[in-house]
């Protein structure tokens, strides 16, 4: 419901009536009988209204201004003083027709024509009954046309359920005018005086705040219980507005109220600062100036954090966004950015450096020399990104901080294990509650420089999530062509990278993403012979432990033979980890019985070993004889290195099943089905009974059922037992192979080659059987890892049998019928 008006037939503008204007009349019972018993007259002069509806009963102020509203008035108000008002169709037309106008409209009575003192005509009128236009007469001076009465169809005395409605109305009208401040609270002592039921519904419907469409279509309505219905429903609307309106209201109040109020503690606090001598905001943004001067940065970024700083001048500082803002530019200011540690180019220190904290490498070594070559002669050159993969526990991580040495950087370490965010790569964007900078923007923070060497520890152990992938993060990071321009969503820039040098560490190539793969030069850290451990422990290990537990050299010595019984007889693994591990046990030892004053040997012995670690654990890896039919060793490959592994097999009266145990992978069960076939397919070749295929039951089996195993390269192997099984011919002696097998009887390389043979050098193996195509790699490995090792190169599964069974007949051979 709004407030009383007076319409301009000009240009519509409402304006509101003062205490001493305002004009609320009631219609009583006995006015609207008097009112329904007036004749409407069979012609009347049509007055267009612009922007409201007259209805029955109520009286409104207007305000005409067109010589036709004009001369209509003075002519009615010297005659009848009985008009007919319609409401246009279009408030924007000016002199508006029949086709412009509504033909259902409300014949009124002029009470009053006032003269205001700017020129205007006021004219306070009444509605009185409802009627229909049926034909226009005349348009000048004024429209005049014929009407009919509109009937309007009333309920019957006591209907209950219009009367609800008409206390419905009365009610929502009250609480309409309580709780809106535009409408006078007298209102509402009108409402509750008006005794008439069907001007109650046409007072309310006249002051609500609808179109002029909407109105209209209230006043068609006939029935009075529908248009008290209808009344009833717009009514609801402007409640519900009305409570959202007020709620907002009040949220916007309390918001103000409390802001308000936290200005002026921050004001008073700012006050209390400055007499005790702390630091002002202005103070900070000076100084946050004075830095950025002395700054060495690019252009553009000096323009964007110019831009920042003057955003957060304009910021109030009490807001949340102040101190985001505060932080945001504080990650700028402490950002190396073209700050770069000098490189040296001594190549021969760094040489010496490298070899001084890391025995073997030279793959590695050699590569860090080169890039310093090129360095010292091309003086500006993109930092290579390495990829170090291998074993646990042989020195990649630690090789970072010797790289970082050897070319006076500063070094970095970051560790991707299990990380599946990919925000902790490129950061957060500064509009999220408790935004940081992405790992490797913090990283290059820590460093303090833009060139340290950075080390991506475990980078095959990230992981994805609904978070993100961050594999697919560190695309960019890991590109030479991308990483001068590394986007951070925090940093909201690209940062350079290029100058960073990269080094990541992986135990397995596998779980790798093949497009991150491509953009690392990767260098295979294999693992280390009995003799490179036992130089490692004598050199690093012990003398590091020693320290650790606060002795020096005088206080106990280990020697060769005794270390070497240390890393045979205790430790299986391709690193030097659990090494260190034991050393430090016996570390413990001496520094126990120092402690408590008792006597030890200062030189360990084989006893002091056993008394200390136990009986040694690690035999099984040694090679066992070749007494037995279809025993043979093959070479594995692990993700601690290198193993040794038998194959075995056995026959038992049956119908020529054939099992395979050992917790084997499909592919591995699919080598023994080829060997098996192959065989039966060649028994003639190698001197088999064919007879004997249907007549015994063949079991294979892999030793150590509770690890998992799976791969083609055991397929000689297995080719190798079960010829043997089924001739019971000796195995060659000292003998242990690796190579896959396919139905045409050829041979296939394998990879692991490396590992498998320090495997086979720790299991005393002299011979290997490889496929041809190993050759290459073969010629790859140091000649001191090959001391003491024949190899056999073959290219077809029958030369795997002519070198690998003797025509010795094994000790008690079953004679197969």
């Amino acid at each position: 419901m709004g407030d009383t008006k007076f319409i301009n037939f000009d240009n519509l503008s409402l304006e509101s009536l003062d205490a001493e204007s305002e004009l609320i009349p009631l219609l009583t019972p006995e006015d609207e009988e008097e009112m329904n018993r007036e004749d409407v007259p069979e012609t009347l002069p049509i007055l267009p209204l612009r922007n409201t509806v007259l209805f029955p009963g109520v009286v409104i102020p207007i305000t005409a201004g067109r010589d036709k509203s004009i001369n209509l008035i003075k002519y009615a108000n010297n005659g009848s003083k009985v008009i007919g008002v319609v409401s246009q169709k279009d408030e924007e037309t000016e002199d508006p027709g029949i086709k412009d106008i509504n033909t259902v409209g409300t014949v009124a009575r002029i009470l009053r024509v006032l003269q205001m003192p700017d020129g205007n005509t006021t004219v306070i009128i009444q509605g009185k009954k409802r009627f229909k236009i049926a034909e226009v007469l005349t348009e000048k001076p004024y429209m005049t046309a014929t009407v009919r009465e509109v009937d309007e169809i009333r309920p019957l005395k006591g209907d209950q359920e219009f009367l609800a409605i008409i206390d419905s109305i009365k009610e929502l009208a009250i609480r309409i005018i309580r709780d809106n401040p535009n409408i006078p609270s007298e209102a509402s002592f009108a409402i509750k005086n008006i005794q008439s039921n069907s001007f109650l519904i046409n007072f309310v419907s006249s002051n609500l705040n609808l179109s002029v469409s909407e109105k209209q279509a209230l006043l068609e309505i006939d029935d009075l219980q529908e248009r008290a219905l209808a009344t009833l429903k717009y009514m609801n609307v402007e409640m519900q507005k009305l409570e959202l309106k007020n709620d907002i209201q009040s949220k916007v109040r309390s918001d103000m109220d409390q802001q308000q109020r936290e200005y002026f503690l921050h004001q008073q606090m700012k006050t209390i600062q400055e007499e005790l001598g702390g630091v002002s905001y202005d103070e900070e943004i000076e100084e946050m100036k004075e830095k950025a001067r002395t700054k060495k940065w690019s252009k553009k970024v000096q323009e964007h954090f110019e831009k920042e700083l003057a955003k957060m001048q304009r910021m109030n500082p009490q807001v949340a966004e102040y101190s985001i803002q505060r932080n945001y530019l504080d990650l700028y200011l402490d950002l190396p950015w073209e700050s770069y540690s000098e490189d040296k180019f001594d190549l021969k220190r760094a040489q010496k450096i490298l070899d001084r904290d890391h025995y073997g490498l030279e793959d590695v070594k050699r590569r860090i020399i080169e890039y310093l070559a090129v360095l010292k002669l091309r003086k500006d050159m993109k930092s290579p990104i390495l990829c170090l993969y291998g074993p646990p526990g042989v020195g990649k991580t630690s090789l970072g901080k010797s790289v970082a040495e050897a070319l006076g950087r500063e070094y970095v370490r970051m560790s991707l294990g299990g990380l599946r965010d990919e925000a902790e790569i490129r950061g957060h964007r500064k509009t999220y509650i408790g935004a940081m900078p992405g790992r490797i923007v913090q990283s290059i923070k820590k460093a303090g420089t833009s060139n340290p060497v950075f080390i991506l520890d475990e980078i095959d152990k990230l992981s994805s999530s609904y978070q993100g992938d961050p594999s697919s993060a560190m695309l960019e990071v890991l590109d030479p062509e991308q990483n001068n321009e590394f986007y951070d969503n925090f940093l909201e820039m690209g940062y350079d990278l290029s100058k960073v040098m990269f080094i990541a560490t992986a135990n397995s190539l596998s779980g790798i993403q093949p497009a991150l793969l491509d953009r690392m030069e990767v260098i295979n850290v294999t693992g280390y012979t009995i003799e490179e451990k036992v130089e490692i422990a004598k050199r690093h290990l012990l003398p590091k432990q020693l320290k650790e537990h606060g002795l020096t050299a005088r206080h106990l010595k280990i020697g060769k033979r005794q270390m070497e019984k240390i890393v045979e007889g205790y430790t299986r693994e391709s690193g030097v980890r659990s090494l260190e591990k034991q050393v430090a046990k016996m570390v413990r030892h001496a520094a126990k019985s120092i402690a408590i004053e008792e006597e030890y040997n200062l030189k360990v012995t084989d006893a002091d070993i056993e008394t200390v670690l136990g009986p040694a654990r690690m035999e099984r890896d040694k090679y066992e004889n070749n007494d037995i039919a279809g025993v043979v060793t093959g070479l594995a490959w692990t993700s601690v290195g290198g193993d040794i592994l038998f194959i075995e097999s056995i026959l038992s009266r049956g119908k020529g099943n054939l099992n395979i145990t050992g917790n084997l992978g499909k592919v591995m069960k699919e080598s023994a089905t080829i060997a098996m076939e192959y065989i039966k397919s060649n028994a003639e070749r190698f001197g088999i009974d064919i007879g004997i295929f249907d007549k015994y039951n063949v079991h294979i089996h892999v030793p150590e059922g509770a690890t998992p195993k799976d791969g083609p390269s055991a397929g000689i192997t297995m080719l190798t037992s079960l010829v043997s099984l089924f001739t019971q011919r000796k195995v060659k002696k000292s003998l242990a192979m690796t190579g896959e097998i396919t139905l045409r009887g050829k041979v296939l390389p394998v990879g692991g080659i490396k590992e498998k043979i320090l495997a086979a050098k720790r299991a005393r193996i002299k011979e290997i059987i490889l496929s041809e195509d190993n050759r290459k790699d073969i010629l790859e490995i140091k000649p001191e890892y090959l001391k003491g090792l024949t190899f056999h190169y073959v290219t077809e599964m029958s030369e795997v049998i002519d070198i690998a069974i003797t025509k010795q007949k094994v000790r008690h051979a079953k004679k197969l019928v």
